[in-house]
């Protein structure tokens, strides 16, 4: 390292920003890659998945990776043009630390892996997540040694060989999230469908407690109505159409909607144990503490759900009036 060299304000932005862009980047490149092998390869003791344990880091990559590669371009642009570049004092720091950080990163997630397979995760998650980290981590080290180290032979060759292996790992970690997680559209249908799901489950609610109050069920959802209390009776969040409902008897109720898409399940899909969602709370699928209330599954279309009340679980209240 020569001490004669200065580092000027370019120069420490770009290779702090070139820093910044790398860990970040990693890291949700990881989280991308764990996600969609958690996705593909379900355990039924994991968690639940949500569409956010994708949707983030893709976010994420979509604009670090560009930033990244064109930081770098330009730090190597600027050493081509005067060379005594390559022995400024914060890029010699940003080599070596990233080098010393890949290898705890590594050693680290391989230790957590190993303790998540000993746990009871199946072989496969352990298998697949392995390989990721080796891949990341190790094309990570390779490019940043090869770059630090460039009297080897084939230090150039291996310098843009990694930089091209790290850029179809993006690429094919977002497409396979785009697959697991579908499309926008899809997206906004089945938070669409999550609020159908709340809406009725409010409605249910309602019903139940007029029919503790006046023993009876009302007949139309208008007798729930209670300027007083403050009771409204929500409407399709798309449509604004009002929901489906009808009697089935003295203690029997129908409530209908009609659905974007099919119930999504995700059970097992998520990570290993309470870690990464699985009390999460993420729109995008019905969720209650724990995961998804399977008593709301639905298709595609119109669906209806039949509710009967149990008097010896739900008695009247206290001075309620005798239904005539």
């Amino acid at each position: 390292m020569n001490p004669t060299i200065k580092t000027t304000p370019k120069d420490f932005f770009l290779h702090l920003g070139a820093l910044v862009a790398l860990y970040a980047g990693a890291a949700a490149l990881i989280n991308l890659l764990f996600s969609v092998i958690n996705y593909f390869f379900p355990d039924q003791l994991a968690g639940y998945f949500y569409a956010n344990a994708v949707a983030w880091p893709i976010s994420m990559l979509v604009i670090l990776v560009p930033v990244l590669y064109v930081l770098e371009w330009l730090i190597i642009r600027d050493a081509k043009i005067a060379p005594e570049k390559n022995d400024l004092w914060i890029r010699k720091w940003r080599i070596y630390l990233t080098i010393f950080l890949t290898i705890i990163m590594i050693g680290a997630d391989l230790i957590t892996l190993i303790n998540t397979y000993l746990n009871g995760e199946i072989s496969a998650r352990f298998v697949y997540k392995v390989l990721a980290i080796l891949l990341v981590g190790g094309s990570i080290g390779k490019y940043y040694f090869f770059s630090l180290y460039t009297n080897f032979k084939i230090s150039k060759i291996a310098r843009v060989g990694n930089a091209w292996f790290a850029l179809l790992l993006v690429i094919v970690a977002i497409v396979i999230g785009f697959i697991a997680v579908g499309s926008p559209s899809k997206q906004r249908g089945l938070r669409f469908d999550a609020q159908r799901v709340n809406d009725l489950q409010n409605i249910q609610y309602q019903v139940v407690n007029y029919w503790q109050q006046k023993q009876k069920l009302p007949a139309t959802l208008d007798d729930l109505k209670d300027p007083l209390y403050g009771s409204i009776i929500p409407t399709d969040p798309n449509t604004k159409a009002a929901y489906e409902y009808a009697t089935k008897g003295n203690l029997s109720f129908e409530l209908c909607s009609t659905f974007s898409l099919p119930y999504q399940d995700t059970q097992g899909r998520g990570s290993y144990g309470y870690g990464g969602g699985s009390y999460a709370m993420d729109v995008a699928y019905p969720s209650m503490i724990g995961g998804v209330d399977t008593n709301w599954k639905h298709e595609a279309g119109r669906t209806c759900f039949t509710r009967t009340i149990d008097p010896e679980k739900y008695p009247k209240y206290p001075g309620s009036p005798i239904a005539i």
